[in-house]
């Protein structure tokens, strides 16, 4: 059977032989016991409503087993034999080149190169996942194969609920994620209502198919860190940025130290993420000890080297050892997946990964324990580090949230706020998101790497002309993005699709797709798809992240991304999602996020100026009402542009008069 005919025959009538369980492969560890025998029986019963009636008793006791085996159903036996990689746009089946565009970057999602799961259908975070099970994935793909520009997908938590009439204007596919009752969004709530196959965790860009591998966080947090030497009045070279976590947003981190040009040790537990990530040339080298590790650091800041090493053990050891050692570290952070603590997104010290892994399982109070045990004692050597002049910044991932739970010394004296800043309150909220700036990608559907060389010149050649006339307040954004785009190609940054990103305002990000478009109508460039990270201006309400620097008492509400996705939606998103849940943690966040095909069309041209003006621009406005200086600063530069635009500011109250 061809590539094209296997999509769009959906969920086979006759079924695959079972498949082996692939050992080389990178797994989900087993999720734990949460089930109960009546909730085992509707999971069961949940999962083989997919399959008719004649193929359920050869079934029940394979995905019984699964669920026993792995606290989920994965339907292993339903995954494709074909690779899994975002093929050229026109290798797809199907009616509408925009659905062809979905099923591109939803099999970049699950590339075996980009995602941390591909088996368990998870891209990153440990838990954020595309679809629940093989099943939701096939089904997916053979509906946008049978799609119109008439019809809406729309897709619950990772099952496609059906085709629905729409028009051509009107989004192709509509995806929610995990939008659960909010008294029901606690962690064992996501555990049952995921073992039970009725929810998911999207992560941010996981479930919205906008993933675009490690290279969608290196921009950012290269970013962060030359910010974060600038703040402490450092330069990168010969100086030392400590950090941990390797997987799929974490493995950013030692290339973007290498770009900000720095000596970054990111820690890892995880032998098959460490080796990957060295393989795919993200990190220079890798120490197994902490005596190696000292000494190799001390060398390379006595040459003032550029250089990324992993170290393969628990980062709670480094920081204790470099204290011990009197090893200077200038900027320190973290970036495990604590929005996940108890299902693998963060490893306690002193036990291997292997008996973590089984502990997490069989014994998860324990595992709870262990967890928080170890973040108290990470905190502390944190605190000694800081006390001899390290500035840390918490990277959004609920470390701080976590430990503070867990007991840690966290606290500010005020013991409301955290004795660190959250990087967005420090760094990218007032320098980034204020001024509109955020995490704009493309991809180039053709698979081509000249036509994302054609673009990535494209997008310099725009920059460095609105750079002519932009004002002071925006000239180091500028200038940081052109370096940026301009050493793309040579640092090497892709890892499945040919996409890219940089950090752009409303401005910047219309006139680069402006200029796609026209490329692509010339014939010189093929079709594009627009999209962004989460982690931006406007898609995501996250008080510990996003949107850590408001000040006005609105942290905790979300009407900012709910009013983002609905406004995309009927601007001219291609495909929209909304997510409960996202760096930070199911029930901590709601984000969304939006995807655009470019076709070189007129229409297209119109949707794309539409929409994202009002993508940035919405976010803007909310942190200008919430009194942040560089956001006025912002709308009001906007609304001179835009006469259509009137956004109410405001009224500053004099302090003396309290």
């Amino acid at each position: 059977m061809t590539f094209k005919a296997e999509i769009q025959q959906g969920i086979p009538s006759i079924l695959p032989p079972k498949k082996q369980y692939d050992l080389a492969i990178n797994h989900a560890p087993k999720r734990k016991e949460i089930l109960s025998a009546e909730e085992k029986k509707l999971a069961l019963k949940n999962a083989l409503r997919y399959f008719e009636a004649k193929h359920h008793a050869e079934l029940i006791k394979e995905f019984s087993e699964e669920l026993e085996t792995y606290g989920r159903i994965y339907m292993y036996r339903l995954r494709p034999d074909y690779r899994m990689y975002a093929r050229p746009i026109d290798e797809y089946p199907g009616k509408s080149l925009q659905a062809k565009a979905i099923m591109h970057m939803i099999q970049n999602n699950l590339d075996y190169a980009v995602a941390q799961h591909p088996h368990e259908l998870i891209t990153y975070g440990g838990n954020g996942a595309v679809f629940q099970n093989w099943a939701q994935y096939l089904l997916t793909m053979q509906y946008l194969s049978e799609m119109t520009d008439e019809q809406t997908l729309t897709m619950y938590s990772g099952h496609p609920m059906g085709l629905f009439p729409s028009h051509s204007e009107a989004p192709r596919v509509v995806v929610t994620n995990g939008m659960v009752i909010p008294n029901y969004s606690k962690p064992d709530d996501w555990e049952k209502m995921n073992a039970l196959g009725v929810s998911q965790y999207g992560q941010m860009t996981a479930g919205s198919y906008m993933y675009i591998g490690p290279q969608g966080i290196v921009h950012g947090t290269t970013i962060t860190v030359l910010n974060g030497f600038r703040k402490i009045k450092l330069n990168p070279e010969g100086n030392l940025f400590v950090t941990s976590g390797l997987g799929g947003m974490s493995g950013a981190q030692p290339k973007a130290g290498n770009i900000a040009g720095c000596i970054t040790v990111c820690a890892e537990v995880n032998p098959k993420i460490t080796k990957i990530r060295h393989e795919q040339g993200w990190i220079n080298e890798i120490v197994t000890s902490t005596e190696e590790l000292v000494k190799r650091v001390t060398l390379a800041k006595a040459n003032k080297e550029v250089v990324s090493i992993a170290y393969l053990g628990n980062v709670v050891d480094v920081w204790e050892c470099f204290d011990k050692e009197n090893i200077k570290i200038d900027l320190g952070s973290d970036q495990t997946s604590l929005h996940n603590p108890w299902a693998g997104g963060y490893y306690p010290v002193g036990i291997s990964f292997e008996e973590a892994n089984e502990m997490m399982a069989n014994n998860p109070e324990l595992f709870k324990e262990k967890v928080q045990e170890s973040l108290r004692r990470q905190a502390k050597a944190i605190n000694k580090h800081t006390a001899k002049g390290t500035y840390f910044f918490d990277y959004g991932n609920a470390f701080l949230l976590e430990a503070s739970r867990a007991g840690a010394d966290v606290m500010a004296e005020n013991n409301i706020d955290f004795r660190y800043p959250s990087y967005v309150q420090d760094i990218m909220g007032p320098m980034c998101f204020d001024y509109g700036f955020g995490p704009f990608r493309w991809v180039c559907t053709s698979g081509k790497p000249e036509d994302l060389q054609k673009t990535d010149t494209i997008a310099s050649e725009v920059l460095e002309e609105l750079a002519k006339t932009s004002p002071n307040e925006i000239q180091q954004q500028m200038q940081d993005n052109i370096k940026w785009i301009k050493g793309a190609q040579e640092n090497k940054l892709v890892v499945g699709s040919q996409a890219r990103i940089l950090y752009a305002d409303a401005e910047g990000r219309i006139k680069i797709a402006e200029a796609f478009n026209q490329a692509i109508a010339k014939g010189e460039i093929g079709t594009i798809v627009l999209g962004r990270d989460h982690h931006d201006v406007s898609g995501t309400d996250s008080p510990y992240r996003e949107t850590s620097n408001i000040y006005d008492g609105s942290r905790f509400t979300a009407d900012m991304a709910i009013q983002n996705v609905i406004g995309d939606s009927f601007r001219g998103a291609t495909w929209v999602s909304i997510h409960n849940g996202g760096g930070v943690g199911w029930g901590e966040v709601i984000n969304g996020g939006f995807g655009m095909v470019l076709d070189g069309s007129k229409e297209a041209s119109k949707r794309l100026a539409s929409m994202l003006f009002w993508d940035v621009n919405n976010g803007i406005s909310r942190r200008s009402w919430a009194r942040n200086d560089e956001a006025i600063f912002a709308i009001k530069r906007a609304m001179k542009v835009q006469p259509l635009l009137k956004v109410t500011l405001p009224n500053i109250v004099d302090e003396n008069l309290f």
